[in-house]
């Protein structure tokens, strides 16, 4: 090829324009849609309620700090959709944080492992390289491969939103819709795809429900001192010498193949 430089520029352009569609896709995403004022509110989702919601956690934490604001959030209104439908986004966002920290953090713990980091006779995906640490095994994959899992984040975005009622206009918070059949690839629903799970009653639901909220916060702090320590070693003294140190920076996902900005 003659003008390996002029190949080279076009394929950043063209990969940077894909991460800001996508990126500008899932902002699209989360924000939420306008309540209808036709529409009755199903879940009560005011200030009291959610005080008396904070108060009712039995766990340590609901226990020792119960309801806790400190910046006011619950007072305000995003957007100007109205202070109910701003609890119910935040209430959302919280789980679904939390439920990705979850599966962040076992999957950290599950990447560290010889089983999933050690040698293999048939490579996970091309380049792979043994002994590499969870935050590498990301920089190693090849771009299109990275490309693919945000576009099914995407895809996953776009359908938790089709919702009956949704979770600013009085839905369930944290609710994921079924998903299988809606489109001809999707096999299985996200959550009990097999249907293993037996069917709760409503207070097992509750109960449930507060045990997420509960582990997903805990998960969020465990993530962030993964790699707070991974990149910042003795910023996390209990994991001082345990984390392997990582020279890159976790918060920009494709910083060794290409830059946005440059």
């Amino acid at each position: 090829d003659p003008h390996p430089p002029e190949r080279a520029k076009s394929f950043k352009r063209a990969m940077q324009t894909v991460v800001l569609a996508l990126a500008l896709g899932s902002a699209a995403a989360f924000a939420p849609s306008t309540p209808a004022a036709s529409r009755s509110v199903q879940v009560a989702a005011g200030k009291d309620e959610m005080i008396a919601l904070a108060e009712s956690n039995p766990d340590l934490i609901g226990r020792s700090i119960g309801f806790w604001d400190p910046l006011g959030a619950l007072d305000t209104s995003f957007w100007g959709i109205g202070n109910e439908a701003t609890i119910g986004y935040l209430r959302h966002a919280e789980i679904k944080h939390g439920r990705v920290a979850m599966a962040a953090f076992l999957g950290y713990l599950t990447q560290s492992t010889p089983l999933v980091s050690g040698p293999h006779k048939l490579l996970p995906y091309k380049g792979y390289e043994p002994g590499l640490t969870p935050p590498e095994q990301w920089d190693a994959m090849p771009v299109y491969a990275k490309l693919q899992i945000f576009v099914l984040i995407g895809m996953l975005e776009s359908y938790g939103e089709i919702l009956e009622v949704h979770y600013c206009n009085g839905g369930l918070p944290g609710y994921y819709p079924p998903i299988k059949g809606n489109r001809p690839e999707l096999w299985f629903n996200l959550y009990d795809p097999f249907g293993w799970f037996p069917e709760k009653t409503e207070e097992e639901k509750i109960r449930g429900r507060q045990v997420e909220i509960n582990n997903g916060r805990l998960a969020q702090f465990g993530i962030l001192s993964l790699l707070s320590e991974a990149t910042t070693p003795g910023s996390v003294p209990a994991l001082k010498g345990l984390i392997p140190v990582y020279e890159g920076n976790p918060m920009i996902p494709f910083e060794g193949d290409f830059s946005i900005f440059s």
